[in-house]
């Protein structure tokens, strides 16, 4: 039983609900979970006029993935910013290359899902994580998401993030806001009921 939690982060937000999912995965009993990032797309100089460069020192000591490898995973969680409703372009850019696993039928079976970070409350957190399990849907996959099960999600009390698409968090305008002790636990939540769902599809 293999888990993979694969992210893209520019300033470390998504990078910190991943590490929350890998928590929550990790309490599986027998799950092997790992951590790993999609390649950098963006030429050097533009991650260092938006102060990407300094943040991403934060994770790069994360290895980086190749589609290749999805396939000896049960599970697969991925963590993307959103990008005008949709998944960023560094994580589109992993996906296209998933087109001979595709072909060969090789995702069939596996739970999929994701989890995602915007600027703010209504900036394509859903659009995003469905457009997102629409490429998961084609690929085959077992879509999971975050179910009303977990009750973080329903709170009016503070701003928080959390859909049942999948875990999420609000970053700010300038990324100023870090995921919250809910939005964590959200994450939390949706790394384990996915590799608990992953575990029993694998048996």
């Amino acid at each position: 039983m293999k888990t993979l939690i694969l992210f893209y982060s520019t300033y470390g937000h998504v990078y910190k609900l991943a590490e929350a999912v890998a928590e929550g995965a990790r309490e599986v009993e027998g799950n092997k979970v790992v951590i790993k990032r999609v390649p950098e797309t963006l030429p050097r100089e533009v991650l260092d006029k938006t102060g990407a460069t300094e943040a991403q020192k934060a994770f790069d000591h994360i290895p980086v993935a190749k589609p290749s490898e999805l396939e000896e995973y049960d599970a697969i969680i991925i963590g993307t910013p959103t990008r005008y409703g949709n998944v960023c372009g560094q994580i589109q850019a992993f996906l296209d290359g998933t087109g001979a696993l595709w072909a060969a039928g090789k995702l069939v079976g596996k739970v999929g899902g994701g989890f995602v970070s915007t600027a703010t409350q209504h900036g394509g957190q859903e659009t995003t994580l469905r457009a997102l399990h629409t490429e998961l849907l084609h690929l085959g996959m077992v879509v999971v998401g975050l179910p009303y099960a977990w009750q973080g999600q329903m709170g009016l009390h503070e701003v928080t993030g959390g859909t049942p698409y999948g875990a999420s968090t609000v970053a700010g305008g300038q990324g100023e806001r870090q995921p919250s002790a809910n939005e964590l636990e959200g994450a939390r939540f949706q790394g384990r009921h996915s590799s608990e769902i992953a575990k029993k599809l694998s048996a």
